[in-house]
């Protein structure tokens, strides 16, 4: 084998080249090997647990790829051949960017499976997949970001005049689209402080409807005249919502007026009238009727009830029973309903001060009688 050592190829000689080879082949079938022997056994103990842990191992141990394990094998390979210093400082960065870049992808690896095991145990939640998408965003930004830094740091590239550098261009970039990030962060913001849920019904300021779609930028909701309305996230997240679906029981506050000329005694009874009313509606808690005020033309009675569901056409329905009880109780007793009126008193002397017209001068020479007319024999 001495002849090895007398061929040489790029200034080594074959028999280092010869043992860089066996090391490198060996240190790869090891690497490859080991893999496969952790994989399977953190695969059979995640088949025995409950627990997302152990799959989020074993998923980020099989995301490593091929091409590291060879670069991994040629470094450890090029151990035994005497390099330049200036290719050993190569050979170096080669395989660091290698390890930065098989970090960051078992990085965006355990970051995808832990949001979807998370995303899988909120199946039943609406909004979970908008959610999900907005972490698995967030995260993935943030590991190549760190990546890319790191990598242009072992490229040897000044990190900190970059970072200033891109100090200002990540102002004028955040300038630009802060509003979209601004709607994803609400998106996220939404879902865990949970103000609606799918199907429920909200007012945003003057607008109302039923939500259809919780997205990573924008919230659909399906008006009560069947348009859609589409909210930025962000308007929503400042916004103050009027959550309807989550009302356990309805508050009613109504009035009804009647006449002045109504007996003292019908008047007495009319609170309890109405709350006979109510209370016969069905549903309903019934929480106080008072005669409340003298009104410019009628005498107020105030009503308060509770419709025991947060249902707009159930609240209606008992409404209506009411309106109707009330209205023929009162005919019944002959009461009468208050409405819009004005009614004008003259006293005696303003009356024929209005009908009679007082003698002026042009009446004083005729008797009293005003000029130009004839009296009537």
């Amino acid at each position: 084998m001495d002849w090895l050592d007398d061929w040489h190829l790029l200034g080594q000689p074959l028999s280092r080249w010869a043992v860089a080879l066996g090391v490198t082949l060996v240190s790869l079938a090891v690497l490859v090997f080991f893999k496969k022997l952790v994989t399977g056994r953190f695969a059979k103990l995640a088949s025995r647990t409950k627990t997302n842990l152990d799959d989020i191992v074993v998923g980020t141990l099989e995301s490593t790829r091929l091409w590291f394990y060879v670069v991994a094998a040629l470094f450890i390979g090029s151990i035994p051949l005497a390099l330049s210093p200036e290719a050993n400082q190569v050979l170096r960065r080669v395989a660091a960017l290698c390890l930065l870049f098989q970090i960051g992808l078992w990085a965006r690896t355990a970051l995808r499976l832990g949001v979807a095991g998370w995303r899988e145990r909120h199946a039943d939640t609406a909004d979970a997949a908008a959610a999900a998408a907005g972490v698995a965003f967030v995260g993935q930004l943030v590991v190549w970001s760190i990546v890319f830094v790191l990598a242009l740091s072992n490229l040897g590239i000044e990190i900190s005049a970059l970072v200033a550098g891109l100090g200002i261009g990540g102002i004028a970039a955040a300038l630009a689209v802060q509003n979209v990030l601004g709607d994803l962060f609400a998106s996220l913001s939404i879902y865990f402080d949970r103000p609606f849920d799918l199907g429920d019904f909200i007012i945003v300021d003057d607008l109302m409807g039923s939500v259809s779609k919780i997205g990573m930028r924008s919230t659909q909701v399906r008006s009560l005249g069947g348009e859609q309305l589409v909210f930025a996230n962000s308007d929503l997240a400042k916004s103050r919502i009027k959550n309807y679906k989550r009302m356990a029981e309805r508050r009613i506050v109504f009035k009804v007026g009647v006449t002045y000329e109504t007996p003292y005694a019908l008047v007495e009874r009319v609170p309890a009238m109405l709350r006979e009313a109510v209370e016969g509606a069905g549903d309903v808690r019934f929480d106080r009727g008072h005669f409340q005020s003298f009104g410019d033309f009628s005498l107020v009675f105030e009503v308060v009830y509770y419709v025991l569901s947060p249902d707009y056409n159930a609240y209606m329905d008992v409404q209506q029973r009411i309106n109707l009880t009330i209205m023929k109780r009162f005919q019944d007793e002959g009461i009468v309903f208050a409405y819009p009126t004005k009614m004008l008193h003259f006293e005696p002397t303003e009356l024929r001060d209005a009908l009679v017209e007082r003698p002026g001068p042009d009446t004083a020479d005729r008797g009293g009688m005003p000029r130009g007319r004839t009296p009537q024999r």
